[in-house]
Parts: C-alpha cells; structure tokens; sequence
C-alpha cells in the first residue's frame, strides 16, 4: 500500500505518469514515451511504501498482520502486539483506530516467518518501522497465534482531549508524526461540524476558543481554519498552512459534540435514540426513557422541546428541518 508520493507537476498541473490505480505494472501506466522526458534529474519521483499490511479480513482496514522485513512478509504473535501497536498500524494505513484485536489466527493462519521480535510502540509514531523493538520472550510462537486487528476505519488524525469525554475536549490534529493544537481564529460551528463528524461524535454542540479546555503543548499546527462544512476531515479545510500560526496556547480551539442522536426519523428532529458511549453507538430501551429523558435529548441537539416518547421519538424543534 502506497505511504507516500513525492514528485512534481507537470505543465498542464497533473502528474506525467497518469494512471488510474488498477494497473498491475508501472509500464501499463500511460507516459510521454520512453526517453521523452521535460525534466531533469533533480525532479526525480520518489515512493514510500507502507511495511505492514492487514490480510484476509472484509476490507482492507481489518485482517491478520503482516509486518514487511528485508525481502518477505510475516505474521506477529498475538504475544508480541499490543494496543499501543494496533494503533500505529490502524493510523498508517489510514483506517482510523484500533476497534478489536484477535489473537489465534482469527483471520487465519499465514505463511512463512513468524517474527521472533516483540513489537514496542508508544502509540504516537506514524509508522510501524519507527517502533522499537526487542526480543520476543514468547517463543516458540506458531501460526496458530497470528495476530488479527479490527480498525475502525475511521479517520484519527484529529482528537479532543482534556473534556469529559472523546466527543469533548480541544482540538488537536496529528501531523509529521506528532500532535499539536489548532488556533480558534476561524474554527467555527462548520469546522466544529468537521470535527464531530469525522470523530463519530454527533452533531456539534458548541465551538469554544480562549483555551477553554485548558492550554495545550507543543506545536500549534493550525491557525486560520475555514471550512464549507461538507469535508469529511479537518485536514480537508482551509488555513494558513501548517505551522503558520500568529497565535499562542491561550487561543486554543475546542469543539462540544452531541453524546445522543436520532436516527432512522422523516427529518433531523425525530428517529431513534442512540447515545455514544466509548467508541461506539447504542439505543435505548424505551421503558428505561421518559418525557424529562426526551426532553433533555432535544435540549442536547438544539431540536426545541419534547412532543412525544412515542417509538419513533420525535422533537417539536425551533426552526429545525
């Protein structure tokens, strides 16, 4: 799986080597002829590659672990991988956090090496090659204890920290390996939106600045940050650019998501209830939910006050769709 390309652009604005991503060789690609090259040797392109893979699973975000070294794959124990490892790896390969790790070849048994190496990452690198390793102490170690990972495909590469819960805190990004703070200049209820959104978290409740979840530390990576609101990523949002601050800690944003949601309703004000807890979604027992338990829910959404606790529950909202 492609990590990374480096390169230039050529006259038109696109790459000179246009393809379509499902050749099976370089060669298939289509070029301006062997030999009929516009650039010189200083705009040489470059790839990097990612070491580590997930195989045999139902997409490519889930699947027994494979770890790249000299010139082969090989499987890890499920001994030796942790959920610090299973992070990095999620992150990498762009499929978001760690959901379940499987020991016992749950995605089967894979073939040639099994690392002797006891994997040892911290949980922040951006690679798994940047992860320390040491000798594994549970050896001999068989195919029959592959490790198998479960991401959830979900983008991590913003976080909130210091709230009282995933779905609150200030807004950190992830970037060239580390984590830093974005500028509330210009982080508005669209960029709060983004955020909740690619977090999983609901609808977004309240955009804060002035570091009212405390002063981060670190880089600031973003500053400036304007979104349409339709982006599936903070990333995806305009700024000044990376490390193009004019602000300090004291100015750091923070983002309020929604911890309830209705779904499956005629509009945005009515469905079925379902509240966050840790990583994921779950509903609510109708006998174990009242009038003040609705009530609250449209208060939590800003859809206005309660009209009924009938299945499906539906708000009676102030200008709401």
């Amino acid at each position: 799986m492609p990590y990374r390309v480096s390169g230039e652009l050529g006259p038109s604005g696109g790459f000179f080597g246009q393809k379509h991503g499902s050749e099976f060789s370089l060669n298939e690609c289509e070029s301006l002829g062997w030999g009929e090259d516009v650039c010189d040797p200083g705009e040489d392109a470059g790839v990097i590659c990612s070491e580590v893979r997930l195989v045999g699973g139902t997409d490519l975000c889930s699947g027994r672990v494979e770890v790249h070294h000299g010139s082969s794959w090989g499987t890890v124990c499920d001994a030796d991988f942790d959920q610090r490892d299973a992070e990095v790896v999620c992150r990498e390969l762009g499929c978001g956090a760690p959901k379940e790790l499987r020991g016992a070849a749950a995605f089967g048994q894979g073939e040639g090496q099994v690392w002797a190496e006891e994997i040892q990452c911290r949980g922040n690198e951006s690679q798994i090659n940047f992860c320390p390793t040491a000798p594994s102490q549970n050896q001999p170690c068989s195919h029959g204890n592959d490790v198998g990972l479960v991401c959830s495909g979900k983008s991590t590469d913003v976080r909130l920290v210091n709230g009282s819960s995933p779905c609150a805190g200030r807004v950190e990004v992830y970037h060239q390996g580390g984590w830093g703070t974005v500028c509330h200049y210009g982080l508005d209820m669209s960029a709060a939106g983004v955020v909740c959104r690619q977090l999983g978290c609901g609808d977004a409740v309240d955009a804060l600045g002035e570091a009212h979840f405390g002063p981060g530390s670190g880089r600031i990576w973003m500053a400036g940050v304007f979104c349409s609101g339709s982006e599936s990523s903070l990333k995806q949002c305009g700024s000044q650019g990376w490390t193009e601050d004019h602000c300090d800690h004291r100015e750091g944003a923070g983002v309020i998501c929604s911890e309830v949601r209705l779904v499956g309703g005629t509009n945005l004000c009515s469905g079925r209830v379902e509240v966050h807890h840790g990583s994921s979604w779950g509903t609510v027992c109708d006998a174990d939910f009242d009038q003040q338990d609705a009530e609250v829910v449209c208060r939590d959404l800003d859809y206005g006050v309660s009209y009924s606790t009938v299945s499906p529950s539906l708000c009676l909202g102030f200008g709401g769709n």
